[in-house]
């Protein structure tokens, strides 16, 4: 039987690190706000050790999950420290654009990962703004892809960019779906000519 939110934010404290892992996962699939306290408390206690980088990924997306914006401050602090952990900047990304896009605009977080010059924290922004369906001004999605235009074609950072693209203004849209539609990489390819679809019908015309 599935835990209760009452149970898995209890099991955040449990000796086993997979047993943590797996209540922050389902605490993020209840999205209970009220497991947002807990959730910050327990990645304090988890973070700085390299062993639990899964759990840790789990709890930062659990806090972006769960709607817990008093978290911006410490992920953001955790976002500024070098690290070899992509899989936890990804996360951090992801869940400081979630819990910043809804009041802020989804520009602002966007900009602030892409400022950091870190990939990762970029792709899980993106990722949080594709699943959002986060609408973005001319200038911003220039931004974006100015940073993405220089990249190797084979680099999976274009994949929720395209998958968002869906949802930006402008020509150059066009152009960056085109591009990722006739690249080498499969997924970037197939997001891209579903992204295609939608944007040619919400722009009301043809390619």
């Amino acid at each position: 039987m599935a835990l209760t939110s009452e149970e898995a934010t209890m099991q955040l404290s449990h000796k086993a690190s997979a047993k943590r892992r797996s209540a922050a996962k389902r605490l993020a699939k209840l999205a209970d706000e009220a497991a947002g306290p807990a959730l910050l408390h327990a990645l304090r206690r988890e973070i700085g050790d390299p062993r639990t980088w899964e759990t840790q990924y789990e709890m930062v997306m659990a806090l972006g999950a769960c709607d817990h914006r008093p978290a911006v401050g410490f992920l953001t602090e955790l976002a500024q420290q070098p690290t070899d952990d992509t899989a936890l900047h990804l996360a951090l990304g992801d869940s400081i654009t979630r819990l910043r896009g809804p009041q802020e605009g989804f520009a602002a977080p966007l900009r602030w990962c892409m400022e950091q010059g870190d990939p990762s924290l970029l792709d899980g922004a993106l990722r949080a703004a594709a699943e959002s369906r986060a609408a973005l001004d001319t200038e911003t999605v220039d931004r974006i892809l100015d940073f993405l235009d220089p990249l190797d074609p084979h680099d999976g950072l274009r994949f929720w960019a395209a998958v968002a693209a869906a949802e930006w203004p402008g020509e150059r849209v066009r152009h960056f779906l085109e591009s990722c539609a006739a690249g080498p990489r499969a997924d970037v390819a197939d997001a891209a000519a579903t992204s295609s679809k939608n944007w040619r019908r919400d722009q009301g015309g043809d390619f």
